[in-house]
């Protein structure tokens, strides 16, 4: 038994932010319910599916990673028919997720007020580029855009440099997080209160509640923060480094820490007593970082892990993916899983990083084929006759 099997989830979603926080819910064991229109489908399916060295028996990297542990009903929404029996399922279900623009839910007849006016106990949970309301929510959104509006972009890259989004797509996937975590609380309040209740959640809130206590010294202070590069503003050293083949991080906060460093590389220029107390450092921060790289420079990344962490200095790797993905302890805490495909085989793409010791999660369902579960999803939860499915299917409700 998974945490949440006793959850079901109808899942509207399509790209990232929305299919991520559906897919986190249903790695923990909810039934996750994808409901796609007939034909294409969500429009991940065919993202990058002909890919000669991305794709796996035509599913591209995105719908194949984000989709896993779903089942797949095709069902027109855009037809009177169609909306009626979404209504069916949404009386059986727990959750209805989307990252629909605003107002869409509202334009199919698939808002919370029309939910739950047929299932009082439903959590719907809306992922919006700006929110449902103020002057400007019918912004389009994508990722870079919700980086770039939530301020953090400003911050990142190197001083006097251009802005530099996040490597990984951090509007998307923040938003997905707090999308699940928004309705776990959703679902909890509901043990509380015996109703569901509608999340409103925003690309732009999530990047900007981020800021946290950067906000929190710019709004105290008026000071607009600028980039930095990988470089701390009070604590040095705490940067990256190059060595003779790979980039390593060092990240000094405590004066104990200084001293270990120091004696590790061995360097004359820093044992100047300028250096020592953090402010000194902060102070110096041109000479501490050159001879710092000067010494690092001559043994390779490895080597200086094996010695600095001997001697009890954080440090760190800046690993590739490559790097990352084989690392042991990445590997021993099963972040790299094997899944099947529908069709037969399987392909590796990452884990679980939720680990419960009585409820696990780290098992998983290959990404369903376009209507796969259709006759079963319609079946099982509304009772549909294998006569009633055939009609629908004639009449193009269903796929």
């Amino acid at each position: 038994m998974k945490a949440l099997s006793d959850i079901v989830m109808l899942d509207l979603t399509h790209m990232l932010s929305g299919p991520f926080a559906a897919m986190l819910l249903a790695d923990l064991g909810a039934e996750t319910i994808k409901v796609e229109p007939p034909g294409t489908g969500e429009m991940t399916r065919s993202l990058m599916g002909d890919h000669p060295r991305y794709a796996f028996k035509g599913m591209g990297p995105y719908f194949r990673t984000l989709n896993r542990n779903k089942k797949s009903v095709c069902i027109d929404l855009k037809r009177a028919e169609g909306r009626a029996l979404f209504h069916e399922l949404a009386d059986k279900a727990d959750i209805v997720v989307n990252n629909f623009r605003a107002g869409v839910t509202e334009r199919l007849g698939i808002d919370h007020a029309t939910l739950a006016a047929i299932n009082p106990r439903i959590v719907t949970c809306s992922v919006t580029g700006f929110g449902e309301e103020g002057p400007d929510c019918d912004r389009t959104a994508f990722d870079m855009v919700a980086q770039g509006y939530g301020g953090g972009m400003s911050i990142t890259g190197e001083a006097g440099g251009p802005p530099i989004r996040a490597g990984v797509p951090m509007g998307d996937l923040t938003s997905g997080l707090f999308g699940a975590v928004a309705m776990l609380a959703a679902l909890h309040a509901r043990e509380l209160t015996g109703r569901g209740q509608h999340i409103d959640l925003s690309m732009q809130d999530c990047q900007v509640s981020l800021l946290s206590y950067i906000a929190a010294m710019h709004l105290l202070s008026g000071d607009v923060p600028r980039q930095f590069g990988n470089a701390h503003s009070v604590y040095v050293p705490y940067d990256t480094f190059p060595t003779k083949d790979r980039w390593l991080i060092i990240a000094v906060v405590k004066d104990d820490q200084w001293a270990r460093l120091r004696d590790v590389l061995g360097s004359p220029a820093l044992q100047d007593a300028r250096f020592d107390g953090y402010e000194g450092r902060r102070d110096h921060r041109e000479e501490v970082v050159g001879a710092i790289a000067e010494a690092l420079a001559a043994r390779g990344c490895d080597e200086w892990l094996e010695t600095l962490r001997a001697a009890r200095v954080p440090c760190g790797p800046v690993n590739d993916v490559a790097h990352a993905l084989t690392d042991v302890q990445v590997q021993a805490r099963d972040m790299v899983v094997e899944i099947g495909h529908p069709e037969g085989g399987s392909f590796r793409t990452t884990g679980n990083p939720i680990k419960l010791s009585e409820t696990p999660g780290e098992s998983y369902d290959p990404p369903p084929l376009l209507g796969q579960h259709t006759d079963e999803v319609l079946a099982g939860l509304c009772g549909k006759s294998e006569s009633q499915l055939a009609r629908l299917r004639e009449a193009g409700v269903i796929a």
